[in-house]
């Protein structure tokens, strides 16, 4: 795993970047969220390629956990990936509800991710 720091406006975003999965159960995602927080961090972009397709499928619960770590935290996240494959309703609703609210984003680039995690 390796971090990409993008600086804008005085923001640190951290870009995760990997070539193995990094998340495949909820104890990953809290470590990685902890890790980065450590390092003075608190907005992240992670790929939806790293993180276990068990993720998009809210019946695991493991959405629903790392996420909430995340905002009771106050972690900003963006996960990048291309959501149109996913057929479910519910979780194309819960990742239209997530976009209104900004805090934790699926969005389709990291041009994309880093433009809205940059918003204060």
């Amino acid at each position: 795993m390796k971090i990409k720091v993008h600086t804008i406006n005085n923001i640190q975003i951290a870009e995760v970047i990997s070539e193995v999965r990094i998340i495949d159960k909820i104890e990953d995602g809290l470590d990685v969220m902890g890790n980065l927080y450590y390092q003075g961090f608190d907005r992240i972009v992670i790929y939806e390629k790293d993180i276990t397709p068990d993720f998009f499928d809210l019946k695991t619960g493991i959405a629903g956990e790392i996420l909430q770590k995340f905002s009771t935290y106050r972690i900003r996240l963006s996960i990048v990936g291309d959501f149109t494959k996913y057929k479910s309703k519910s979780l194309n609703d819960f990742i239209a509800e997530s976009n209104k609210m900004r805090h934790i984003n699926f969005v389709c680039s990291c041009d994309e991710a880093i433009k809205i995690l940059s918003d204060k």
